[in-house]
């Protein structure tokens, strides 16, 4: 009885690992978010979401056809009771090449951010900063940051509800300093198997004290509100996702993206089905030749 339950445990895990391989695999693919030669800085922050990114990346450097350099960075925020022994021991055993950055961004948080208040913001915003400077010291030409599918959705209905904008977290991003290029090699993975996929794996988790422990955080109603769709309607998340993949322009009212001020009728244009445009119906992403060579080799197909 304990082999057959083991044997299916192996199996069970063989089969998420190979889905977040694949699904990781073909983000990379679709938005190029690797290259040839590439050295990329993977942030480690000790949860289960970076844990899994850098696990899966160093699968795939394994089987892909091109060559890139992956490095960890761990930016230690000088939080009380955080085990900095923790992931150093982790690294060196997985044999990773590593630098942990020191940097007191808790006390100037604490210090510019009244009691009860959230702290995720300024907090994000000193972590980017001193990643993005400490990524141009080491040569890095890609930042890899551990966010999946249920951040992404999250942010969109956070920047609907709270900021007044349809916008979320692009896999790939040219940073706001233009010098350096951030990629969410997670992009396409669901939170659930991640979290499965890191207890199954056994990865000395590092709960963040600062901003983990808040309460009425607005990402957290945006969350359970989101849960709660996904138990209502199965495949919900997966359809909003597909969503943020497929937007039209001239089906919004956004006047910078869409020319709507100086729309003119085409009576020599041919008949179109203007009901097929109504409904969403979009042709499917082409890949060059390489992506698809890139996706056999990892066997993602």
């Amino acid at each position: 009885m304990k082999e057959l339950h083991e044997r299916k445990d192996r199996l069970e895990f063989n089969k998420l690992q190979k889905r977040l391989r694949r699904l990781t695999g073909t983000a990379i693919v679709d938005y190029n978010m690797i290259e040839d030669g590439d050295k990329v800085m993977v942030c480690l922050s000790g949860g289960k979401d970076s844990y899994t990114m850098l696990d899966i990346l160093m699968s795939l450097q394994k089987t892909a056809p091109i060559s890139f350099e992956l490095v960890a960075v761990n930016m230690d925020q000088k939080q009380p009771g955080f085990p900095e022994h923790i992931l150093p021991q982790y690294l060196e055993q997985v044999g990773v090449p590593y630098h942990i950055i020191e940097r007191d961004t808790y006390s100037i948080v604490k210090e510019v951010i009244p009691e009860g208040k959230t702290t995720c913001g300024l907090c994000s915003r000193l972590r980017r900063g001193t990643l993005y400077g400490f990524a141009e010291e080491i040569g890095a030409t890609k930042i890899a940051l551990g966010h999946h599918r249920d951040d992404i959705i999250e942010t969109l209905f956070l920047n609907m509800f709270f900021g007044g904008k349809l916008k979320a977290m692009p896999p790939k991003l040219l940073a706001d300093d233009k010098r350096n290029i951030v990629i969410r090699p997670l992009s396409y993975c669901a939170e659930e198997d991640i979290a499965h996929f890191a207890e199954l794996k056994g990865f000395p988790i590092i709960p963040c004290n600062l901003c983990g422990s808040q309460e009425n955080l607005q990402r957290q109603v945006v969350k359970d509100m989101l849960q709660q769709w996904e138990r209502q309607f199965p495949g919900r998340t997966e359809t909003i996702f597909s969503a943020i993949r497929n937007t039209q322009p001239s089906q919004l009212a956004d006047l910078n993206l869409f020319d709507f001020v100086n729309l003119k009728t085409n009576k020599d244009a041919p008949a179109g089905d203007d009901e097929a445009d109504a409904c969403g119906i979009v042709s499917p992403i082409n890949r060059s030749d390489s992506a698809v060579q890139y996706v056999d080799v990892l066997d993602i197909h």
